[in-house]
């Protein structure tokens, strides 16, 4: 794998949290959560597709079909395992 299929696939697993982050919500934590995520699951879901010779949207080498929907799989796991966001402000509750 060249460079530039490191840097695309860097860049768009990225782009994939940060657009999951500002769908779901949450602070920075989520944010940084949601980006680990999607880096970790783009490059599984990318390596197990070249291992397993499965082919579903390719760009050049890069396994981009399989990459985003295992990266997507990674978002929705963290999503559902990660703790619920405290409101903040006035509404919260006093203890």
């Amino acid at each position: 794998m060249s460079i530039p299929n490191l840097l695309i696939g860097l860049i768009l697993s990225t782009l994939l949290g940060a657009a999951f982050h500002l769908w779901r919500g949450g602070g920075l934590f989520k944010l940084i959560l949601f980006i680990l995520l999607s880096w970790l699951g783009f490059w599984i879901g990318h390596f197990a597709a070249a291992r397993f010779g499965l082919t579903f949207f390719n760009l050049g080498a890069l396994n981009l079909g399989m990459a985003a929907l295992v990266s997507l799989i990674f978002l929705s796991i963290g999503q559902w395992l990660s703790p619920p966001a405290q409101p903040a402000g006035p509404g919260r509750r006093r203890k």
